[in-house]
Parts: structure tokens; sequence; C-alpha cells
């Protein structure tokens, strides 16, 4: 069984994670990948170190004349349509970890990497996220690329001017649950006129939900984001609103940038590749941020694969490139170069991670993001999550932005889920 080529066009299309799993039909044809002696890869801009490719391409070149291409664009667009056309086929690709539930019901599509020793590698590599790898028959058609650890970058000068914990540790244990980070910012409110714990409720809602083990879909196809693990997730985020925490600024623009730099913008929760939009985005605030845990727990927004298809001519070749890419030293380097925080713990214990970073103040960064990252707690995400989490997170902005009354926004969620469920086939109540 494989995916149509209508089906796949219809899932890389339309957008919708959960359409993949309606273009399955029989099929026999056997697919063509690289011409030639090159073994293709695809990957997108950032997707892994440029410094990695380099290596891998002059270690590698010779023997298998591999050919690193950047794709632009939709790159799952992309990569679907291709298999659908089964011809020109990279041998090695990389899978967003946002779309890679979608990517799953098609194992048939890649190369099972338990058949090339995958399994003698697993204790390297974080569990939670290779665990996101693995489809329901147990095959594994995602090698873990990086990680997204979410934490609380912060000000402290403005925490301090607000009588606040301003030292990393302090921050991470006396903000370390949301009623005591939403208290915080309360206080700073009072304390520090014009400035905000929060740009937006999303992150919130966000945030709240990685830090669960469900989702909107179990495993048996009923949708549960009526359920009161999301419904939780959104009263946060609602209480955040209601007490006054959430900037009106939005997130990236000019405006949020003059605030941030002016300390009425002194916090944000995200994740660990965000210290590189802030330095990239706010340079004039270097050396006045740190870095705590998130409150409420370990999150994690992000964070890739590389897969062999089955197109591949050599995939015992192809696995020996990707898990040379892919082990600690060149993981550690993806950190370094392109902000890739690394799937394997070894990486966290080595000196070029351990570095005090001179815009955190000199902080070793690495001490928050490191246990952070191992303590995610493993979730099972759904090819339909996407389509079924999409009116929530849309309802929930719109009480943050539009003042939308919350329990009417819930409500047209619900509606909402309720059609895109019964358009997927997904048992809904």
């Amino acid at each position: 069984m494989r995916l149509s080529r209508r089906g796949l066009l219809r899932a890389g299309l339309a957008g919708t994670a959960a359409t993949a799993l309606g273009g399955l039909a029989a099929g026999c044809a056997v697919p063509t990948g690289s011409t030639g002696r090159n073994m293709v890869l695809w990957y997108w801009s950032g997707g892994l170190s440029d410094t990695v490719v380099q290596e891998a391409r002059a270690r590698y070149g010779k023997d298998v004349g591999l050919k690193a291409q950047q794709i632009g664009g939709y790159y799952r667009s992309k990569l679907i349509t291709t298999l659908a056309g089964r011809a020109h086929i990279p041998d090695i690709a990389g899978l967003k970890g946002e779309d890679m539930a979608s990517y799953l019901p098609n194992a048939d599509q890649f190369v099972d990497l338990r058949t090339l020793g995958a399994e003698k590698l697993r204790s390297r590599y974080l569990d939670w996220k290779w665990r996101q790898g693995v489809a329901d028959d147990g095959s594994l058609i995602g090698f873990p690329i990086d990680v997204g650890p979410v934490v609380h970058y912060y000000q402290p000068a403005v925490f301090d001017r607000a009588g606040l914990p301003h030292e990393p540790a302090d921050v991470s244990r006396e903000l370390g649950t949301w009623e005591q980070f939403f208290a915080a910012g309360e206080r700073l409110r009072r304390r520090v006129p014009g400035a905000f714990l929060l740009t937006d409720v999303g992150s919130v809602f966000e945030m709240s939900l990685g830090q669960g083990t469900t989702r909107f879909v179990d495993r048996d196809r009923h949708f549960i984001g009526d359920g009161e693990h999301v419904r939780a997730c959104w009263d946060r985020a609602v209480e955040a609103k209601r007490r006054g925490l959430v900037s009106d600024i939005v997130s990236g623009t000019p405006d949020w940038n003059s605030a941030a730099e002016r300390g009425l913008l002194p916090s944000q929760l995200n994740a660990s590749w965000a210290a590189g939009d802030i330095k990239l985005g706010l340079p004039r605030t270097k050396g006045r941020w740190r870095v705590a845990d998130c409150p409420g727990g370990p999150s994690n927004v992000g964070g890739s694969f590389l897969a062999i298809t089955k197109a591949c001519r050599e995939p015992e070749r192809a696995f020996e490139i990707i898990t040379w890419m892919l082990d600690a030293d060149n993981q550690a380097q993806g950190f370094v170069d392109a902000g890739l925080f690394p799937s394997t713990p070894a990486s966290y214990a080595m000196r070029k991670l351990r570095e005090p970073d001179p815009f955190f103040g000199g902080q070793i960064t690495m001490d928050v993001y490191g246990p952070a990252a191992e303590r995610i707690p493993v979730a099972y995400n759904s090819p339909y999550d996407i389509a079924l989490g999409q009116p929530v997170r849309d309802e929930i902005k719109n009480v943050g932005v539009l003042g939308k009354d919350p329990e009417q926004a819930w409500r047209d969620a619900m509606g909402t889920c309720r059609r895109i469920a019964d358009h997927l086939g997904v048992t809904y109540g």
C-alpha cells in the first residue's frame, strides 16, 4: 500500500495534516530516486548546520556524490508532490516536526530505520523525541535532528525594579507555577507603569498544552479537544487576559521591538531557538536578558527529523550519512551554527555548548535548556491534531486580540471542530 498520487497531492496542497490519510490506494510502481551517482538530501534553510552539511559533502562526496539541496517555499507540499510523482525523489528528506504526524500513517513511503540498525543508537537520543518518529506499526521513519525546549526569557533589571526575583535560579523557583507567574505579572504592572509580562495569550495556551500528554485527537480517532485538558489551557490563557497581563502590541513588529528595548515587554515564553530571534531583533539589549524555566513545567515547540525514502537505492549508505550528521558532536555544532537544540543529551556537557553567553549576561544557558529538554512529557500527536487544533487557536487569538467573549469563542471553536471532524471522519462526542 502507498499513497496514490491524488492522495499525496491533496495532502500537500490542502495544508491540513489529516488529509494525507484520505489518499491511500494500492500501487506497485517503484519510485525512482536521484539520478546518476548523486545521493540527494532535501532540507530547508536553517534545517541543518551549514558546517555539518559541508563536512558531510566532503566526507561522502567521493563515494556517493552527496548533493544537499535547500528547498524553498512550502517544503512539505513540495516533498509530498514529489513523492506522488514517483520520480526525482530525494534519497534523504528532512521532515519538519509539526508535519511529522501526517507522515507517520504513510510510513511505507520511507525506509524503516530499525532495519538498518537504528535501535542500537536509540539510547543516545531523547526518548520522547525518538518516539515522535515511530509510526503506529512500530516502524521508525524519522531520525531526530533537534528539539525546541521552552524557557522563560526575561530582563532581570526590570524584574528587580518591580521587586521580583531576578536571578535565574530564583525566577525558576519563585515563578515556577502559572499562578506565581501571573502574580508576578500583576506586580510588574503595578511597579513598572506600561510594562506587561506577556505579548499574547496564545503563548500561555500553547505552552500549557505542551506540558500535557494529550492533544486534540486520540489514537482511536476520537476528538478529545473538548476535554478538560484543553479547556484548562484555554481558561489559563483567558485568565492572563482578564488579569491584565497581556500587551496589545503585536509580537515581532517595530512597536514590539521598541517596547522590549525600553523594558516594557521584559518577558517572553518561547523555545530555545527564539534566543537567536531576540539577538537578531534586539541587538541593543545585549547583556540585559536571562533565561529561566518555563512556568508550569517543560514544553516543546519545534524540532525536526531526517528520513530515508523508499526511492533510495543505497539505504545503508544513507543511514551512515544521517547518523554521522546527527551524532552528538555534529548536533552540538548545529546548535552553535543555527540554534538547533540537540536531541542528543551527550551534547549538553560539551564545552562549546557550555560557554557563557554575553547576550544573556554571561549565563550558561545550557543549564536551563538541557534539563528542560530532558523532561518534556511524551504525547501522542495525531495526524488530525493540526486541523482540529486550529479553530481553538484561532478563537483564543480572537479573545486576546479582539476581546471576544471567551465563552462564545469556545462555543464557536467547538462548532468549527465538529464540522471539521465530520469531514475528516473523526468521531466527535
